[in-house]
């Protein structure tokens, strides 16, 4: 449920935003800042995983959640780059537009209705790329391996000393 609530939150606040400028390096340093959070926050959630009562229900919140954001991050940056001059996509991008970018691009479906054309905008398509890769890769695996460990805690913990801490 808690995962539902902030993602229900996350998404309210990127439908919300006004993401109708253009983007500058002020928004590209925002960007790299909310990834680097991001990481942070992958850290912290690991850590709450391994310390949790229910580590399988907390990598399910973990992996929901960051996902989220990481999705929504992108997808800002793209729709601040549709109103640049000259855009930098072959088509303007609503809200929806640069989401349904954001996922085609996280799922290597890649349609191909809407293209990067501007190269400040392949740019970030490419990071988005490469961030899918690690993010696929390496925070699955942080999250898989701190749930691991939490199983094996708890498992190793006396009957009566259960709780979340």
């Amino acid at each position: 449920m808690r995962t539902t609530l902030i993602t229900v939150a996350l998404i309210a606040v990127y439908f919300t935003a006004p993401l109708n400028r253009s983007f500058t390096v002020v928004t590209g340093v925002v960007l790299a800042v909310a990834l680097f959070a991001l990481g942070a926050l992958v850290a912290w959630q690991a850590r709450s995983i391994a310390r949790s009562h229910s580590p399988m229900l907390r990598t399910v919140e973990a992996l929901g959640t960051t996902v989220a954001l990481f999705l929504l991050v992108f997808a800002s940056g793209y729709r601040l780059m549709s109103h640049d001059t000259p855009p930098g996509f072959s088509a303007p991008l609503t809200h929806i537009d640069a989401l349904f970018f954001t996922i085609t691009i996280f799922t290597s479906v890649g349609f191909g209705d809407i293209v990067p054309i501007s190269q400040t905008a392949r740019a970030l398509t490419a990071v988005q790329m490469l961030g899918d890769l690690v993010f696929l890769g390496v925070v699955a695996k942080v999250f898989l391996e701190a749930m691991r460990r939490g199983v094996e805690r708890k498992a190793a913990e006396p009957p009566d000393a259960a709780g979340d801490r």
